[in-house]
């Protein structure tokens, strides 16, 4: 697999990875755990630092619900503004809690809005992180996105072996957006099983 498939999060074409950024958050996450479980799906939630600090025992929930923990850095700022010691400091410090709250090793690292700087790369590598993006999203942040149209504009791009991006919190996105992604999952779910696609986390996507 070359460098860019994987970085992309192309991987086994019969399955589709599920990933949720910016948690977690005690409004939507724990619906969304609900309604991953009752689908019997599992997924990968990259996790902002801060956000675990004010809420440990909810991303405890999520691993012990058996989803994948992942990375999403320290504060929700994009990296292009930030020099090599600070990127390194945001990524090392979310590593640090992260891994003590949830108790295991973690594997993924996605950089907020999908911006790798070379010394995020560089960071995330001597962590032992494997950075990695998306392929589809559904734009779930937008105050004018709706259930549809957060299915609708992840299955332009849905192919088997993409990864799929959305949102399980709305402190870094409009107000109530979570509801729009809360609402497209099921959609979602219920396309890939048309499809004859798998979906799951990351972990289970063969890309290492």
């Amino acid at each position: 697999m070359t460098f860019l498939k994987r970085l992309r999060g192309v991987g086994d074409p019969t399955h589709v990875a599920l990933t949720f950024d910016d948690g977690p958050d005690r409004q939507a996450t724990p619906q969304l755990l609900d309604l991953l479980a009752s689908r019997g799906v599992t997924a990968t939630f990259f996790l902002i630092g801060i956000q675990v600090r004010d809420d440990p025992g909810l991303a405890k929930e999520i691993a012990a619900a058996g989803h994948e923990i992942a990375v999403h850095g320290w504060e929700h700022r994009c990296l292009l503004y930030r020099s090599p010691r600070a990127t390194h400091q945001d990524i090392a410090a979310a590593h640090e809690l992260i891994g003590e709250v949830i108790g295991a090793p973690l594997q993924w690292y996605r950089p907020p809005y999908g911006v790798l700087t070379w010394p995020a790369y560089s960071a995330a590598r001597r962590l032992g992180l494997t950075p990695v993006l998306w392929t589809a999203w559904g734009r779930d942040w937008s105050a004018r996105a709706t259930p549809t149209s957060v299915f609708r504009t992840v299955t332009r791009s849905l192919r088997g072996g993409g990864t799929v991006l959305l949102h399980d919190s709305d402190r870094f996105a409009s107000p109530g957006s979570w509801r729009s992604m809360l609402g497209a999952v099921p959609l979602l779910l219920d396309e890939c099983e048309r499809r004859g696609l798998t979906v799951g986390p990351l972990g289970e996507h063969g890309l290492v």
